[in-house]
């Protein structure tokens, strides 16, 4: 195994930190910056990318498949995610009037199809459902699911923002079971130490992703009373640790975390991906992981 990479299966690896594109569109890259940045975070280590259909309103596939497609040999060395399943309304689709979820059969493979379009590429090695549907069909899904794998379209997949139970549920259809969840976690965003994500992920040995890890800037940028305190801990602690930026002492709590929780990053910037790779070094001790999560709390543990 490469180092600082991990298996999600026996025959998926990704890289333990994980470079994600939802803002890409906004970088406002050409083509040869973008591959650039993306060399440069191979060299560091990070081989992984998240995408969605619908990010960058339907734009940052392509994006980043039109600066892959200025150095084809890239696609051997990297592991490329997409997520599908949320319909945007979108000039890109004018008979759309509301936002809905679409996990039927069809939209599935169109989806993945338009992404290989998109990236250039004959498969994805990861393909995720965006959020959760009250009107899912585990069938459709799991007929898809069997169609995209066997065809080489879709190597592994995953869901995104799913609960215990919906994540079982789902699993029970599938023949290809899931591999991971992507949610929310950050120092500011406890939900899934609440709702029993990080248990069930414990339980069932599933090595969560973590998104909005800097949760959107409510940390670095604190404007609550609930920001300022975290912001506070972290600062201490990274004068502790002789850290020089906060980024790294949240990295370094998440991936203390037992369920082996993998960072996705979201930045253009070089040197805020450097310190996501420096944090895999950072030796955080017990008694600080509890300040940062207290702090959050807003209270002491029981």
């Amino acid at each position: 195994m490469k180092k600082n990479h991990i298996n999600l299966t026996n025959q998926l690896q990704i890289s333990r930190i994980v470079q994600g594109h939802w803002r890409l569109a906004d970088w406002k890259m050409s083509n040869q910056e973008l591959l650039k940045l993306t060399e440069q975070s191979i060299e560091l280590g990070i081989t992984t990318f998240d995408h969605a259909d619908i990010y960058g309103n339907y734009s940052c596939e392509k994006l980043f498949g039109d600066a892959l497609s200025l150095k084809k040999t890239l696609r051997a060395d990297i592991q490329i995610i997409s997520k599908c399943g949320i319909k945007l309304v979108s000039d890109k689709y004018p008979s759309r009037n509301i936002k809905t979820y679409d996990y039927g059969y069809e939209h599935i493979i169109s989806s993945v199809e338009n992404s290989l379009t998109n990236f250039g590429t004959d498969y994805l090695d990861l393909l995720l459902l965006h959020r959760p549907s009250p009107i899912i069909n585990p069938e459709e899904v799991a007929k898809a699911f069997s169609y995209l794998r066997q065809s080489g379209k879709a190597l592994n997949f995953g869901v995104s923002n799913f609960s215990p139970n919906q994540f079982e549920t789902l699993n029970t259809y599938t023949d290809e079971k899931l591999v991971t969840n992507q949610v929310e976690i950050s120092p500011y965003c406890l939900d899934h130490f609440a709702n029993g994500n990080l248990d069930y992920f414990l339980k069932e040995k599933i090595k969560p992703m973590a998104w909005s890890p800097l949760a959107g800037g409510k940390i670095i940028n604190p404007d609550s009373e609930k920001g300022k305190k975290i912001y506070t801990v972290l600062s201490e602690i990274a004068n502790e640790l002789n850290l020089h930026s906060i980024d790294k002492v949240i990295y370094a709590w998440l991936l203390k975390h037992p369920s082996i929780i993998i960072p996705i990053i979201g930045t253009g910037k070089i040197e805020r991906i450097k310190n996501a790779v420096e944090a895999l070094e950072i030796e955080m001790n017990l008694e600080q992981w509890f300040r940062i999560y207290i702090a959050s709390l807003g209270k002491q543990v029981p």
